[in-house]
């Protein structure tokens, strides 16, 4: 099924999803919504786009959208879809795991898109249940867009979590990246993502970090910002540990690889640009 709608208010939805998320009970074989939401005819607020651009890092008006920007679009649709209650994951303290961008075409600020976002489906986590929310952009009927991102509740499970296997080679690191401790509440002014994790310590260490946490699609766009993105690409990036703020990151590059490490060299994310498949 699919549903029209107007741009939800954010802040009444995060209330919502956190007043509901303590009733919550997470699990890969709960039901979850199964309708598509839709938001046709967006147009790009210019002065929204040039302060997202800013605080990732891309250079201001070019005659392209940041291939991330499109995720803020939709995230109106999907917080009204996470923040419901036939939704069976805690809104509060959901974790984005990773997310995977296919870019037919060149979106442009002019342009007018049709956004779609849905729930495709849970899948079980060694740590949890994961949420698998796709968002599309489409120009008239012509689909250019689209991203699917899961998002984990951390709960118990049945099955012992077992370690985490093991990452790769570290790639040759380009730059060091010092983070201020605001990174995460200007990524939440122009994204709308206020999850608390990111905003303040306080609120952080609720949910066991023990300082905010960079947004993950702050990290993956600022390390695009560095890239050079043609106008079809196939992006999938994973976020493995949390960029804790305010921090300090090496930014590394190899052909259409990508990667953030900490001064210890652990890996918080890595990423791969490359042509969509045929």
């Amino acid at each position: 099924m699919t549903v029209h709608t107007g741009a939800p208010a954010l802040t009444p939805l995060l209330a919502r999803g956190a007043l509901l998320s303590p009733f919550k009970r997470p699990r890969p074989d709960a039901p979850f919504p199964r309708a598509r939401l839709v938001l046709p005819g967006v147009r790009i607020d210019p002065d929204r786009l040039a302060a997202y651009e800013r605080v990732c890092g891309f250079p201001t008006g070019i005659d392209a959208l940041p291939l991330t920007y499109p995720h803020v679009l939709g995230f109106p649709l999907a917080m009204r879809i996470m923040a419901s209650r036939a939704f069976p994951l805690p809104l509060v303290g959901l974790v984005h795991t990773s997310v995977e961008i296919i870019q037919h075409e060149p979106l442009t600020p002019d342009g007018e898109y049709d956004i779609g976002v849905r729930v495709r489906e849970l899948v079980p986590h060694r740590r949890g249940t994961e949420a698998v929310v796709v968002t599309e952009a489409h120009r008239g009927t012509r689909p250019v867009w689209a991203s699917a991102s899961t998002y984990l509740a951390r709960h118990r499970t049945s099955a012992p979590a077992g370690a985490a296997p093991p990452g790769p080679a570290p790639l040759p690191a380009l730059a060091e990246w010092r983070l201020a401790g605001d990174v995460g509440r200007r990524y939440a002014a122009v994204s709308g993502d206020r999850n608390p994790i990111h905003l303040h310590p306080l609120t952080a260490r609720l949910f066991g970090f023990p300082r905010t946490i960079a947004h993950g699609m702050w990290t993956v766009a600022r390390c695009l910002a560095e890239q050079p993105v043609g106008t079809a690409v196939h992006l999938r990036a994973e976020f493995k540990a949390p960029v804790l703020l305010p921090g300090t990151v090496s930014y590394a590059a190899d052909g259409g690889r990508f990667e953030l490490r900490g001064p210890d060299g652990r890996l918080h994310l890595g990423g791969e640009i490359r042509p969509p498949r045929e």
